[in-house]
């Protein structure tokens, strides 16, 4: 039996007469995601919706947070004036459970150590009526697709990794935390109409390659900022041979390329999967109406009419790929990349090789590692690198363990970790001596950011297909070619490793004793949320000021990012993590990982009040205290990566004005918005070249600020001189009431009040 099913049959129910409805608007057939996007109007649509143009107020089924975002969000939401959450909602406590010695020992640490975020993000759950998951049951992404994803469905959730449940036909997005409270407000959730990004795939995997390499290859296509805006929809008999969680993780690393989410079409795999985790209702129904759970035939017979961009990759013939490092769209294919590590200099010893996290942790990719470690040791061999393995959910663990599949992995020396992000976020107590020292660890995870996975600079992540880190681990080198090269085993011999097999589903079934829920009260009125005002992991927020009215003057330059500057350099996670409950503290964190313009260091900006150079957010505190307002100048795709909203909280709390880039990743630009900051973009890129270390800076046009009308920016130099530069904006009526009100949190508590 599945969550929700009422609300999965009403949704159902109502799909074909909508669907037809958004038919007869556009006078054509409609994409798959299009039928998503128009069941989901928040109102009727009474006209065709521009891609790229018109924004749009969504209704989504449900909100899914993990504990880390969970906290900041659901502290907005208490301050809104509900009750109880309007649509169904979930917490996941998956990403505060630091990876240091194994599961157990892990997990028992971090019920100790975070015992006070735990009880809060319960406490407060079973008052707003939000289903638990407690620490131990799994990473967010897996725990939505086995219990809560349904074809054709739309949910949001506070991670950038949300898409994951498009492996089951969901139009799953990140978002930051206002936007989640929105929904759980029962208010419209507002998104620009994605464009439709086509990838048509032909024929069937074989040998080594694995759904992992086609979002590898795909990200290699259209780069980290390729699918900004976009929905990708995959389709074609490529797409139906694909198992239901390989279409998950190709879905969960679009992320990486930067799109509000992917998809695939309801196919027999799907009903498989929904029938092989209990869900077997859900299937029948999905079955009643599996016309609308796909896109309309002509569509697939002639794509190029209907997608804004198509790509085709025939899978019999895709390679393994190897993507990195420091960015997921550097894609290498397994037969190039002895060449490429030699030309680079990347290091070939691999350190440590990590499998599992939410985007490869299914009992699919667990089965086809495990084979090959079984092979391996049949053969003589045994990891040369140290070896780790994350599974995704308690379902999971306790089915691999029941299977021999631990046991296997123990023999090959693997350990197994908790059930949790853990070193995929920088959770992990990495044993390195020389952190100085270049050096390669593979991961089959999603990110591999330069500090993302342990903190350090000198590693080289690279990300694979489960199989192929396995094989890496047991090869330890990073130029090992798995479909070509020979291993010498324990007696000398030369071997090879067999290509992997594995298995879609348990042939003996899912099984697990306690998956971890926690169902709330049905009466929550009377549990009692409490923050202890000493507390230095959680705090109570408080409004931010409005706008005073007025054009901005006198704006310090607070730093002049250069380069990649992603969520994790603009407030990063590892350590952090503790303090993501309160706002004052992680704020400590801000643009501590962004390199400094003007002398290429990273936490280090020049106060213009004193001259010295400081940390960024002790500069920043010091201009807050001399109530001095203040700019951050950013690069292209700015904000890309994780949702976290407190990228765009803390700049807000420390008295940052403005944000003022090349181009904004999509999540971030909304969080910006969400919280009141003015996010802007230079007109003409090369203006960017302009700004000056000691400038300050003017924005004029705020009087009279309207959709699309830009702004005009004085920079006042040093020197006595001043120039003038256009910047745009994107914001619509709505956003630009955000701006005024002080953010969006603002505008919901004055409506909520105004309706009591």
């Amino acid at each position: 039996m599945a969550f929700d099913i009422d609300l999965i049959q009403k949704v159902y129910d109502q799909l074909p007469g909508k669907v037809e409805a958004a038919r007869k608007l556009l006078g054509r057939p409609l994409t798959q995601a299009e039928k998503i996007l128009y069941s989901h109007s928040y109102d009727a649509p009474t006209s065709a919706y521009s891609r790229g143009k018109d924004y749009v107020n969504f209704s989504p089924d449900r909100v899914a947070m993990q504990d880390a975002t969970a906290q900041m969000a659901l502290l907005q939401f208490s301050t809104c004036g509900r009750d109880k959450v309007a649509v169904p909602s979930t917490v996941h406590c998956d990403h505060l459970i630091q990876a240091k010695t194994g599961a157990a020992q892990d997990l028992a640490t971090a019920l100790d150590v975070n015992k006070e975020v735990y009880d809060f993000l319960a406490s407060i759950s079973n008052k707003y009526g939000i289903g638990f998951w407690a620490a131990g049951a799994g990473i967010i992404h897996q725990v939505v697709l086995e219990n809560y994803a349904f074809p054709g469905g739309m949910m949001i959730g506070t991670d950038s990794h949300t898409p994951n449940a498009g492996g089951l036909g969901m139009a799953a997005i990140g978002v930051g935390g206002a936007d989640a409270v929105d929904v759980m407000a029962g208010l419209p959730w507002e998104l620009k109409m994605p464009k439709i990004i086509g990838v048509k795939l032909t024929g069937k995997l074989n040998g080594w390659a694995s759904a992992k390499d086609v979002i590898l290859k795909v990200a290699g296509i259209l780069t980290v900022k390729g699918g900004t805006g976009a929905i990708v929809e995959y389709f074609g008999e490529g797409a139906d041979s694909l198992s239901c969680t390989g279409k998950g993780t190709i879905c969960n690393m679009g992320a990486e390329i930067g799109a509000t989410c992917s998809v695939f079409p309801y196919d027999s795999k799907m009903a498989d999967y929904l029938k092989g985790t209990n869900r077997a209702d859900i299937a029948q129904l999905a079955d009643s109406v599996k016309e609308h759970l796909r896109a309309d035939q002509e569509v697939y017979d002639n794509p190029d009419t209907f997608y804004d961009q198509l790509i085709e990759i025939n899978l019999t013939d895709l390679e393994p790929h190897v993507n990195g490092p420091f960015t997921p769209d550097l894609a290498t294919p397994i037969s190039k990349m002895a060449e490429a590590v030699k030309e680079h200099g990347w290091p070939d010893d691999v350190e440590v090789a990590l499998i599992g996290s939410c985007t490869n942790s299914s009992y699919e990719d667990i089965s086809r590692s495990a084979f090959i470690a079984k092979d391996a040791m049949a053969k003589g061999l045994k990891s040369k690198s140290e070896f780790t393995i994350t599974p995704g959910s308690e379902m999971v663990r306790y089915t691999i363990e029941r299977d021999g599949m631990l046991k296997t992995f123990a023999q090959m020396g693997g350990v197994v970790l908790a059930n949790a992000c853990g070193p995929c976020i920088g959770q992990w107590a990495r044993h390195v001596n020389d952190p100085a020292k270049k050096n390669t660890i593979v991961t089959s995870f999603n990110r591999n950011f330069a500090k993302r996975n342990d903190g350090l600079s000198s590693t080289h992540a690279f990300v694979a297909s489960p199989e192929i880190v396995t094989a890496f681990a047991i090869a330890g080198k990073l130029s090992f070619n798995p479909l070509t090269d020979k291993l010498v085993n324990e007696k000398g011999e030369e071997v090879m490793l067999d290509e992997p097999e594995g298995y879609e589903m348990p042939p003996k079934g899912f099984d697990v004793k306690d998956p971890g829920y926690i169902a709330p009260a049905v009466d929550g009125s009377k549990v009692q949320v409490i923050v202890n005002p000493e507390s230095d992991r959680l705090q109570l927020l408080e409004p931010f000021a409005p706008w005073n009215g007025m054009d901005m003057k006198g704006l310090k330059l607070l730093i002049k990012a250069f380069g990649k500057c992603t969520t994790d350099h603009i407030s990063m996670a590892g350590p952090w993590l503790k303090y993501r409950g309160h706002l004052d503290n992680i704020s400590n964190n801000m643009l501590i990982g962004a390199i400094n313009a003007f002398n290429m260091e990273v936490n280090k900006v020049k106060n213009q009040f004193t001259g010295a150079y400081d940390e960024v957010p002790k500069v920043q505190r010091d201009y807050k205290k001399h109530g001095v307002g203040s700019i951050v100048v950013g690069d292209e795709n700015y904000g890309e990566g994780s949702s976290r909203e407190h990228a765009a909280m803390e700049p807000r709390h420390l008295g940052v004005n403005v944000i003022l880039v090349k181009s904004f990743a999509r999540i971030h630009e909304t969080n910006l918005k969400k919280q009141g900051m003015l996010a802007i973009t230079f007109a003409d890129k090369a203006d960017y070249d302009k700004i000056q270390e000691d400038d300050n800076i003017d924005i004029n046009g705020l009087t009279t600020f309207a959709p699309g009308v830009p702004l005009t920016v004085v920079l006042n130099h040093a020197n006595g001189i001043s120039e003038e530069i256009i910047v745009n904006h994107t914001f619509n009526d709505q956003q630009i009431e955000w701006f005024k009100a002080g953010g969006a949190l603002n505008v919901i508590r004055r409506d909520v009040a105004a309706a009591v």
